[in-house]
């Protein structure tokens, strides 16, 4: 156990300092579908309103949890597992080092190495990875392709609108289109917007802004 452990520190460790250079899932939807876009993008080079968003979208209470909301998992339990109740932190670990599916020896990895996660990279390492690997669309992984595929600008240009709709469509990127938003994702990117501003304004952003 204690060589386990060991392991898993290391692996963390690594990506702390070394950019992933793919995922399972990433390497899988590649060979399925003879190729992908991705070019990877250090974080001082998105635009920090993208950052706001993706944490409004996915994780608004990701600079006051170490890796588990706790509040949210009481909720999803509440509500019969209907609803989601994953962090950030969680879904970086699950695409990063482990493998898709709802198995009980996935959750318990990932209940091993998100706390891990959290000590050694911290909150701006976890975003900057989560946004470089995360798919936005049918072949498309991190905010550096999905800019250039959606709306033609890079990272850094994004404006709020961009940001917000790029983050609303995470939940079901196969499905869901920035680029051709249809009416549900607009409305669901304008609360985006509203939620980005509000983390700003209340401090829940301050963890990863510079």
């Amino acid at each position: 156990m204690f060589a386990f452990l060991a392991f898993l520190f290391l692996i963390v460790l690594l990506y702390r300092f070394i950019n992933p250079p793919t995922t399972y899932y990433i390497y899988s939807e590649s060979r399925r579908l003879g190729g992908v876009e991705r070019e990877w993008v250090p974080i001082e080079e998105i635009a920090p309103v993208m950052l706001r968003s993706v944490v409004a979208a996915e994780d608004a209470n990701f600079c006051r949890h170490w890796g588990f909301d706790m509040t949210e998992i009481r909720r999803a339990l509440e509500a019969g597992g209907r609803r989601g109740a994953s962090t950030i932190s969680q879904q970086v670990v699950k695409n990063v080092y482990l493998w898709q599916g709802r198995s009980w020896p996935r959750k318990a990895l990932e209940a091993v190495i998100t706390p891990m996660v959290e000590a050694i990279w911290g909150k701006r390492r976890i975003l900057e990875v989560y946004l470089n690997v995360a798919e936005f669309g049918e072949g498309v992984f991190g905010i550096k392709a999905a800019a250039k595929e959606a709306f033609g600008v890079m990272p850094d240009k994004l404006t709020p609108r961009q940001a917000a709709r790029l983050a609303a469509v995470l939940p079901n990127p196969k499905r869901r289109s920035a680029r051709k938003p249809s009416a549900a994702l607009r409305k669901r990117a304008a609360r985006i917007m509203e939620g980005a501003a509000t983390i700003r304004a209340d401090g829940r952003a301050a963890c990863f802004e510079d």
